[in-house]
């Protein structure tokens, strides 16, 4: 039996295990990019801004499957350090869209080697099992979970 099956008393708590997962991972990814002052968290937002520039965040909040609450609290570091702007949609002034600053985007270019680096570690760790086959699996149970 394997150390995560014995901490979970035996059982098969998959629950338990994704979030221990989870956090270890987060761990790994925060310690390459501390040293460009970003969390993990703040790297995929800015990578998402990249792609999705001027999304609302209702709208960025249900792509990531978070609450637009804690979406915001996620954003404000990069808002204080001017890495993201928080402008008003000209169509509805209730509702605010994200925008990826010129520092935002030298500061993720900056970061793809350190967030690569992570990467390595943890293809590393999955050894046969594979990152691909892992992401795949990942998805069609994050898909069928939605449903």
């Amino acid at each position: 039996m394997s150390v995560a099956a014995k901490e979970a008393g035996g059982s098969g708590c998959t629950c338990l295990r994704l979030r221990k997962a989870s956090r270890r991972v987060s761990q790994i990814y925060d310690h390459c990019l501390e040293p460009l002052g970003l969390t993990v968290t703040q790297f995929s937002l800015l990578g998402y801004l990249s792609r999705l520039d001027g999304i609302s965040i209702g709208a960025l909040a249900q792509k990531l499957v978070t609450d637009p609450t804690t979406l915001t609290r996620n954003v404000r570091p990069l808002l204080r350090q001017g890495l993201v702007e928080l402008i008003a949609d000209p169509t509805d002034q209730r509702s605010r869209c994200l925008h990826l600053t010129a520092a935002g985007r030298a500061a993720y270019q900056r970061a793809k080697p350190a967030w690569a680096r992570a990467q390595r570690k943890i293809d590393k760790a999955l050894e046969d099992a594979g990152t691909p086959a892992l992401n795949k699996m990942l998805d069609r149970v994050l898909e069928r979970l939605a449903n």
